[in-house]
């Protein structure tokens, strides 16, 4: 069994996409232009907030002026909008309970903003539950530079050959492949499971349950 679960968190542990749109969809609006779906947003984000507004502004045609004017704007409307309809998808609940009672560690590595990214896990499954929730913050690159795995598997006591990664798009298939760890592609969350599969992922999961046999459950 693995000693270290290290989890995305968009699209992975939690769906997030209501609140990612809404906050979104706020910013565009702010500047006169139209929404984006959350199909849209699924496609768009993974790589970080300024990648996330770039790409939805490009959608809608805008220049790469107003783009740079539009970062704070989204930031400020993230911070009220982040937990909008945000809940872990089926199942995870009951894998987390079933790691923590066989003394697996547990991580989060996001590239969501360290508060947000600790709000939302805290919101959802309270304080404490994770033994590491990792945002984005100086000193760490984004993925799918493999730094932000490396430094919980270290701290959390771990080799990279004894943690098992788990994502839901091909960022995070690069992530956990450039770390040297397990990777697992799950395809509840945001992205293709064609799109995983290029990627080449140790395995490709469909449910959270179906992580227990991975686990020896």
């Amino acid at each position: 069994m693995y000693k270290c679960c290290i989890f995305d968190l968009d699209g992975t542990l939690l769906n997030t996409v209501h609140a990612l749109t809404k906050t979104m969809n706020l910013t565009l609006a702010r500047f006169g232009l139209d929404p984006v779906t959350e199909e849209d947003t699924k496609l768009f984000v993974g790589d970080g907030y300024k990648n996330f507004v770039s790409r939805a502004f490009r959608h809608r045609g805008a220049a790469e002026e107003l783009i740079t004017k539009a970062y704070p704007v989204y930031v400020d409307y993230f911070r009220d909008n982040c937990l909008y309809q945000v809940d872990a998808y089926d199942g995870i609940r009951e894998l987390l309970k079933y790691l923590k009672e066989h003394r697996v560690k547990l991580a989060v590595v996001s590239n969501k903003g360290q508060a947000q990214a600790t709000e939302n896990i805290e919101y959802v499954f309270g304080k404490g539950y994770f033994d590491l929730i990792l945002g984005e913050r100086e000193g760490i690159p984004r993925k799918p530079d493999p730094a932000g795995p490396l430094y919980a598997a270290k701290t959390l006591g771990a080799l990279p050959s004894e943690c098992l990664y788990l994502g839901d798009t091909n960022t995070d298939m690069r992530t956990g492949a450039a770390a040297g760890m397990d990777t697992a592609g799950v395809t509840w969350g945001f992205r293709s499971r064609e799109e995983l599969e290029a990627f080449s992922p140790r395995y490709i999961v469909d449910d959270p349950l179906e992580i227990l046999s991975i686990m020896g459950g």
